[in-house]
């Protein structure tokens, strides 16, 4: 049985490319670098955990040994908290390569790049493409280079998720780029493109666009996906002024260096504005399938109620990291600023001053910890787990201490219920894969 290894094994991409290269009769190993999402989303597959921008030529060589494909879907929208474009897209192409170069039976590597990747490109991912794509080229080991255009899947990340959740705003949909040129290619499409390569269906040395033929604007692709989601035609079609889509982009390019992907970066939005399109000539010259329209890729992705509320969820789940962040770390802020207050409270009700002036404190410090590390990516989950066990302290020491509290007209303790349970929601959505 061949063996087949596949970069970025639970990307969209890459988890795509381990089912199809499987169902063809390939052994496969995927490599990626979380075992927790590794064994969540493949928990039966063949993995190596690890991280390909650092590995050595005698590493590289472990993973390749005895595979006679390689499939390279690793890769990355912007340089982040948790991403290096340079080190993802060329360093470690370059020293994959040099570690092929060196086996006395390379295998062959399938590179899956972008539709439109350029030197002069408008973003830091198309350029780094690009160089990794050269890099490949110039090597005088066997490949296919596909670079597929927007990548329609049943998973949803990135900007197909936004695509989705811009389609299901209720009676609006936002005119932004409007004109901009979009192609799509279904997954399985791409997957099955892979397969083709990985068998040597298609010669070595091959480039190729993976899309369907015909592109649509941006703003006709929302309006197909809004109608997909089963919802009405928008009542109103809202301009999106250029200054706050700006806005928008820096506030997402923040957000990166804390490692959150948000598709709004200025990368995404700047593709975008370029136009997301490519000429499928040369993939079926090579001998491969026409990809199928999006028309036809909506048909084999039937909406369910899991699409819709994915949809409607993921806009609000920004929201509710933000709302978490700021009532936790304003009622630390506020616990410091009113101290006496807040600590007569606890001493009029019969606990040591002392006792009382240190549980406040140490409340508001939790209250402040909890409000910032939300709004870092790596640490959600347990900023969230963090504020359901004070909040549940909060709960027994007001209810042991002052149980009076739960009669106040201002509800200071009915008050902690919803936000525990705002922090409950915000960790059940947490997982980005």
């Amino acid at each position: 049985m061949a063996k087949a290894v596949v970069l970025g094994g639970y990307g969209l991409i890459g988890s795509a490319c381990m089912r199809a290269l499987e169902a063809a009769g390939f052994s496969v190993t995927g490599v990626g670098r979380s075992h927790a999402t590794a064994s969540r989303l493949a928990p039966d597959a063949d993995w190596i955990i690890a991280d390909i921008t650092r590995l050595d030529g005698q590493a590289w060589r472990e993973v390749l040994r005895d595979a006679e494909v390689v499939v390279n879907a690793a890769g990355a929208l912007q340089d982040g908290g948790r991403d290096d474009l340079v080190a993802i897209h060329e360093r470690a192409v370059a020293t994959l390569v040099d570690a092929m170069e060196r086996s006395p039976s390379p295998p062959r590597l399938v590179q899956i790049s972008a539709a439109g990747v350029r030197d002069d490109a408008p973003t830091d991912f198309f350029r780094t493409k690009a160089r990794g794509d050269a890099i490949v080229r110039a090597s005088p080991i066997d490949w296919v280079i596909l670079r597929p255009t927007l990548v329609i899947a049943p998973a949803a990340y990135g900007g197909t998720a936004l695509l989705r959740a811009a389609a299901t705003l209720p009676f609006v949909l936002p005119r932004v780029l409007a004109d901009a040129p979009v192609q799509t290619v279904f997954v399985d499409d791409l997957a099955a493109a892979v397969v083709k390569a990985a068998k040597r269906d298609i010669p070595a040395k091959t480039v190729a666009d993976i899309t369907e033929a015909r592109s649509r604007s941006f703003l006709d692709t929302l309006k197909m996906t809004r109608r997909w989601l089963g919802h009405p035609p928008a009542r109103v079609e809202m301009p999106v002024p250029a200054p706050l889509l700006r806005l928008c982009c820096g506030v997402a390019d923040l957000a990166g260096r804390l490692g959150w992907r948000s598709p709004l970066r200025s990368n995404a939005v700047r593709a975008l504005e370029d136009g997301i399109s490519g000429d499928p000539s040369a993939w079926t010259s090579a001998g491969g399938n026409a990809c199928r329209p999006l028309e036809a890729t909506f048909k084999a992705l039937p909406a369910t109620v899991q699409e819709r509320w994915y949809a409607r969820l993921y806009l609000l789940f920004p929201l509710m990291i933000v709302l978490l962040s700021l009532f936790w770390t304003a009622s630390g802020v506020i616990g410091f600023l009113q101290l006496e207050t807040a600590r007569d409270i606890l001493t009029d009700r019969g606990m040591d001053t002392a006792l009382a002036r240190a549980a406040v404190i140490a409340g508001s410090l939790a209250d402040i910890v909890l409000g910032l590390a939300v709004l870092w990516r790596p640490g959600v989950r347990a900023a969230c787990l963090g504020m359901i066990a004070v909040s549940l302290a909060y709960l027994a020491g007001g209810t042991l201490f002052a149980p009076d509290l739960w009669a106040d007209p201002l509800g200071p303790l009915v008050k902690v219920l919803p936000a525990a349970g705002l922090a409950l929601v915000t960790l059940s959505l947490a997982d980005d894969r």
